[in-house]
């Protein structure tokens, strides 16, 4: 790999994460020379995403000439998709296919009624059908019409389209018609926003292809100036390195090649985070994690088996809107910091999913809210210090807060405003642990059995109780909670992934065209991680199979040991992963090799965690105390120790209850439970 044009004269060794959330911009920036750390953490700039990220290195002091990398988290294209600010888009499809983005698989947005909506990303007067036709084992069937391709990629330019969606039947495993059309369109279209269906997704199941190749030209657009204003905005103050952006596997990509595959930054925030607590909890020496990211905004859970994250492509972001390609296996919902707590229609109370945001914030903030929300619950409890909230524009009185959440809140139910809060707080801790039953329990997994790794601003304030709930023995906490996602972005490889169709039973199944396979697919990674030019340290391989008894839809997802694996070690994979899974066996049913897929990682340099933990520590956990404050615990208030997190002391050992502040979050130790201080300046918390 080439040697990093930063390692010039003028060069020190900083490398910058920063990653976008809902209510706030976080940066992690480390000197890997001397271990230097600096933190910022700022309003995120909702209008333009870009604003934010520099206002974040401004606070942090970063003279930009002077950064190796910078690595970026962002929420551009989920915003783009779930607010439908999406570019205009054309489809060109196989004659007699129009319609198949809006029939789908033909299920209901709710379990019951007939009532529901749906929206497809691409209106049905911008679908315009060729004659092309290939068979399911890919013969032409109908020669492509070359000259229907013309015209019709002229029509959408007349009809204003900024981007085009070539989609053709069985493309996956005959992309010919496909590719000719591409080269077509790219002598008329006029801008490079093309997208044919194959490139994105080389999977069976034409739905759900031509849904992800859609999404992918919906926010190639705005990914693409985004990315362009924000290396502008860095050229400009004297950056003049590598910027990466973290995609939705949990990798990275050089922000030159990002757009092209735009789709794949979809969740790439919560991605993040979930790499730096696998990252973390590793280090610390723990494998088994849950791991629970609690932002402004929503709650991003997700599973962590052998310290890898677990990865799928099922993830469907909305109803009707399912993206077919590998990311980190996150559940979200919204239950954030922000989320707005309030009397439904039934007169029960409801928190979420409606999020205060940035702007106007929770009612703490100062910047005009007047809606409950779970952090002006926390502040009324007493387990958020008033005189150190973040964002806050124009302090508002402890009573002011009381006083809407009793009128809007307390008066309905009946309930003091301490009542009212504590409510609030039950509630959204019955949400988030169903979130954690939703990634555990109801995939066959035991939470009992794993550690709980809670981050963001948040997340150590709730993962007491979440802990108890669910019967979790153990927490670790790391150093710095609320910037985890940007570190997430610090600690991440690059990574490719390449999915191919097979669609074999195994007796059928010719093992050579496997192996090819899985061959082709490393070479293309390692040929993107050379075109990209980041630098790296190394590659690392993995291989995966998604596998199904024949006549059934679900399909599992298993490792492979090695590429040159056989017929024997396939089934034999797939019967344990699906006794796992199901706790029953059916020999009498074929088994089908669905998809391979391999996952080509580069490696980045590796990171000393220890240098996060490096602070000025007390003698003795007396030293590390703020003074005491009442807190609200199940049954009432309790004077309650307030330790400042960077100064307790190395192999610190304390009970609960206590409260642990440090500027990106706070943290509840409930009654009962014992701490630990690690090595590494993790929380080692045993429920």
């Amino acid at each position: 790999m080439r040697t990093s044009d930063s390692m010039n004269a003028h060069q020190t060794n900083w490398v910058v994460g920063i990653d976008v959330g809902g209510t706030f911009t976080d940066l992690i920036m480390l000197n890997v020379d001397d271990g230097t750390v600096r933190l910022a953490k700022v309003p995120t700039t909702v209008e333009n995403q870009a604003y934010g990220v520099v206002a974040a290195l401004e606070v942090a002091g970063a003279t930009l000439s002077e950064l190796q990398v910078i690595v970026h988290g962002t929420t551009t294209t989920t915003n783009a998709i779930l607010e439908r600010k999406v570019s205009k888009v054309g489809l060109i499809t196989t004659k007699g296919f129009r319609d198949s983005l809006e029939l789908g698989r033909r299920t209901r947005p709710k379990p019951y009624g007939l009532t529901g909506s749906f929206v497809p990303l691409v209106p049905r007067e911008l679908r315009i059908e060729v004659p092309e036709r290939m068979d399911a084992e890919g013969e032409v069937v109908t020669p492509l019409d070359e000259a229907a391709v013309t015209a019709a990629v002229q029509q959408l330019i007349a009809r204003g389209c900024e981007a085009l969606v070539i989609h053709f039947l069985h493309s996956y495993i005959n992309p010919a018609h496909e590719r000719r059309a591409l080269e077509i369109a790219r002598g008329l279209w006029p801008n490079a926003y093309l997208t044919a269906g194959h490139l994105i997704l080389s999977e069976y199941r034409e739905y759900e292809r031509g849904t992800t190749a859609c999404v992918n030209a919906a926010v190639q657009p705005i990914l693409a100036r985004y990315i362009e204003r924000l290396r502008s905005e860095l050229r400009f103050k004297g950056f003049a390195n590598d910027l990466l952006v973290m995609q939705g596997n949990g990798g990275t990509v050089s922000s030159a090649i990002v757009a092209e595959h735009a789709v794949n930054t979809v969740m790439s925030g919560p991605a993040s985070g979930v790499m730096a607590a696998a990252y973390t909890a590793a280090a610390a020496g723990f494998k088994e994690v849950v791991t629970y990211d609690m932002g402004g905004t929503s709650t991003d859970v997700a599973l962590i088996q052998g310290g890898v994250p677990t990865v799928s492509s099922e993830l469907e972001l909305e109803y009707a809107m399912p993206i077919h390609v590998p990311m980190v296996d996150v559940h979200t919902i919204g239950a954030g910091g922000g989320s707005i707590a309030f009397i439904n229609q039934a007169g029960m109370l409801q928190v979420g999913p409606e999020s205060s945001g940035a702007t106007p914030g929770p009612i703490c903030y100062g910047r005009g809210g007047v809606e409950p929300t779970i952090t002006d619950a926390n502040l009324i409890l007493g387990r958020l210090n008033p005189q150190k909230l973040l964002a806050v524009d124009k302090p508002v009185s402890l009573e002011a807060v009381s006083a809407i959440i009793l009128e809007k809140i307390g008066k309905p139910l009946g309930l003091d405003a301490t009542g009212a809060a504590a409510a609030i707080l039950r509630i959204a801790n019955d949400k988030m642990a169903g979130a954690i039953r939703m990634v555990s329990l109801a995939r066959g997994h035991d939470p009992r059995d794993y550690v709980l790794f809670p981050f963001g601003g948040a997340g150590p304030l709730h993962a007491a109780a979440l802990a108890r709930e669910l019967a979790i023995p153990r927490m670790l906490i790391p150093v710095r909670p609320g910037i985890t996602n940007a570190l997430g972005c610090v600690v991440a490889d690059a990574r490719h992934d390449y999915v191919n169709t097979v669609n074999k039973p195994l007796p059928a199944l010719d093992i050579g065209l496997v192996w090819s396979t899985l061959e082709a697919q490393i070479a293309e990674g390692r040929a993107t991680l050379a075109r990209e030019g980041v630098a790296i340290e190394g590659t690392r391989i993995l291989h995966f199979a998604d596998m199904q008894f024949q006549g059934q839809s679900h399909i599992l997802t298993l490792a492979l040991p090695q590429l040159k694996v056989s017929k024997e070690q396939l089934q034999q994979l797939f019967e344990a992963a699906y006794w796992e899974r199901f706790g029953v066996e059916l020999p009498e049913i074929r088994a089908v090799l669905v998809n391979l897929h391999t996952a080509v990682i580069g490696l980045r340099p590796r990171l000393d965690l220890a240098v996060l933990a490096r602070t000025e520590r007390a003698a003795d956990l007396h030293g590390a105390l703020n003074g005491t404050r009442p807190v609200w615990f199940d049954g009432g208030f309790r004077d309650t120790p307030i330790y400042q997190r960077e100064k307790l002391p190395q192999n610190a050992r304390f009970a609960g209850p206590a409260i642990i502040e440090q500027l990106d979050c706070t943290t509840v130790i409930d009654p009962g439970n014992s701490v630990e201080t690690d090595a590494l300046g993790n929380l080692l918390v045993t429920v």
